[in-house]
């Protein structure tokens, strides 16, 4: 059984072993795959693991011996799930491996703008802090996140992990949702887009990517929320219209927007959020804690012993 891991760098740049998915098959890791070379590479395999790389259904229809897809990630719109089903391949996923450290990150984002760590650290490197008068100084505006309110646009795994480290920091929770009031946790109102729009001191995103929350962040949204809120994106970058942001930063419509993902990744060196003070922007790295990507590799193969075995689980 061959098994071709397309663009394997990013799970595993080498801190992790490929001998656990080595004993199920003859496989073959690439570090990256661009879109000319998938044919070539995939050949004849019966199982293919992708990240990143793109399976239209014309690439599938010049891979007969394809049976198997399976995604290092939670997230699938890297396939055309309905051709790929037409043609009898099965696509999996790894659901919920992630779901502790994009709660993380999401705090550390949110505490990179409310107490701005790394820039007291480095300004203190180059000697402000010694060179102060008093026993303390601060250059920047300092937020208690107690009693603010959080508004959490979607509810899922990480949504739910986000709300309860939220209310131990001691913030009010309001959520979209599409769970009964009844069903949701203490602590947690059930609200429309608006309403969480107008109350909100932060806002996360944590809803996936379809048709209708692609750019659900625009000009018209901002203009629903408090000049002062916070807005937080660990979901996907396109939930985001980051022209619309980067705008809103500059005029204060916004006072801040710290994103793990992009709209384009790698993002162009001349994106406008780049220009603003207020964006705090790092490079899709949520995911990629040493424990979650252990995690991910081995869903991954317990992924594949359950297709080989003929009961295939996490099938999208």
């Amino acid at each position: 059984m061959k098994i071709i891991e397309l663009d394997g760098y990013a799970a595993n740049p080498g801190d992790l072993s490929w001998e656990p998915l080595r004993e199920l098959g003859d496989l073959t890791v690439y570090p990256r795959t661009s879109p000319e070379e998938i044919i070539e590479r995939v050949g004849d395999a019966e199982i293919v693991l992708t990240n990143k790389v793109v399976f239209t259904d014309e690439v599938m229809a010049q891979l007969p011996n394809l049976k198997y897809i399976g995604v290092l990630a939670t997230g699938y719109n890297v396939i055309d799930i309905e051709a790929a089903h037409r043609r009898g391949i099965v696509v999996t996923n790894i659901p919920a491996y992630s779901t502790d450290s994009v709660a993380q990150m999401t705090f550390a984002l949110l505490l990179t703008v409310t107490n701005r760590v790394e820039h007291y650290a480095q300004i203190n490197r180059d000697g402000r802090w010694s060179n102060n008068q008093d026993f303390c100084y601060w250059d920047t505006p300092l937020m208690e996140l107690s009693g603010k309110t959080l508004g959490l646009v979607g509810l899922g795994n990480i949504g739910m992990k986000v709300a309860r480290i939220a209310r131990n920091f001691g913030m009010e929770i309001v959520a979209l949702t599409s769970k009964n009031s009844s069903d949701l946790p203490e602590g947690i109102k059930k609200t429309t887009l608006e309403g969480l729009f107008a109350v909100s001191d932060v806002i996360s995103l944590h809803c996936p990517l379809t048709e209708a929350t692609y750019h659900m962040i625009d000009t018209d949204c901002i203009k629903k929320m408090k000049p002062t809120a916070i807005l937080i994106n660990t979901g996907r970058g396109p939930l985001v219209n980051e022209v619309a942001v980067a705008k809103a930063l500059e005029e204060g419509k916004l006072a801040a927007y710290a994103a793990d993902v992009m709209e384009c990744e790698p993002p162009s060196a001349d994106n406008p959020l780049f220009r603003q003070p207020n964006a705090f922007l790092t490079p899709h790295i949520a995911w990629a804690t040493l424990e979650a990507r252990k995690r991910l590799l081995e869903v991954a193969v317990s992924n594949i012993k359950a297709f080989l075995n003929g009961n295939p689980q996490n099938v999208v």
